[in-house]
């Protein structure tokens, strides 16, 4: 299928590596052009690289600290200056650590405020203004499961993203009359490197990544962990003009962990 994204400007946070890179890939072999953000510069540079000349586009990379107000500023002042226009905006953020409520202090709760729902707030509003000018648009958050179900110990990450659901629904609403969509993707376990390290780093001896990799998935209908280009795939049909009419939404990409019905 055609998603119609040749000559589309895609803007793509903390893109370098795991689902972000996975998202970028996505949507330059659909022919959109893509500009990266995120903290490691060869990293980034590197992951750019890659990209152009795999697929054929223009790439723009942009070492950028989605918690910082002033990275967010020079971003999106630097890719409207480079491409002219902003027609896909994909914000995405590490997430902020596991633990128990009682155990964040004040400044865990701030900093996990600012990467994850302040990061949203301040790229979606600073790329608006383009998007309305342009007739159209599509935002489209990353975010997580623990929006959909318990997860334990997400306590900083269901407290933010929440909010960002919430925010998405409003922002829906307000932007709709200009063909602006906003919809938010919470995916399940995904197999990047941050979940390979997580599992891999107290594995028992005698046990294979395999045996760890299946065990972790037993509670899962598919029995298996997401590969990050499976939530790419939905971010693209999300980021194309075939998607118009879906908008406010927060769909899941968790292989039916996810039990409840509604």
């Amino acid at each position: 299928m055609d998603l119609q994204l040749k000559g589309k400007t895609a803007l793509v946070l903390a893109a370098s590596k795991g689902l972000g890179k996975a998202t970028a890939e996505s949507l330059a072999k659909e022919g959109a052009d893509i500009v990266l953000g995120a903290r490691n510069a060869e990293i980034l540079e590197r992951t750019a690289s890659e990209i152009s000349k795999k697929f054929g586009v223009r790439t723009l990379s942009i070492v950028t600290d989605v918690s910082r107000a002033e990275d967010a500023a020079r971003f999106i002042e630097t890719a409207v200056s480079e491409y002219g226009k902003i027609d896909i905006l994909v914000n995405n953020a590490g997430g902020p650590p596991f633990g128990k409520f009682e155990d964040f202090p004040d400044s865990e709760w701030e900093q996990a405020f600012q990467q994850n729902l302040m990061s949203t707030v301040r790229f979606s509003r600073l790329a608006v203004p383009h998007m309305i000018s342009a007739g159209s648009g599509r935002i489209i958050n990353i975010i997580s499961l623990s929006v959909k179900t318990y997860l334990e110990n997400s306590v900083l990450s269901t407290s933010m993203r929440l909010a960002v659901v919430g925010m998405a629904k409003m922002l829906s609403n307000e932007l709709g009359p200009h063909q602006i969509t906003v919809n938010n993707v919470a995916p399940g376990i995904m197999l990047t490197d941050r979940t390979k390290e997580t599992l891999f780093k107290h594995m028992p001896p005698g046990k294979t990544e395999a045996e760890m990799l299946a065990e972790r998935a037993k509670d899962i209908p598919i029995r298996r962990i997401g590969r990050p280009e499976e939530l790419a795939a939905l971010i693209s049909f999300l980021a194309s003009p075939i998607a118009g009419y879906i908008t406010g939404t927060t769909i899941a990409v968790d292989g039916g962990a996810v039990r409840s019905i509604l």
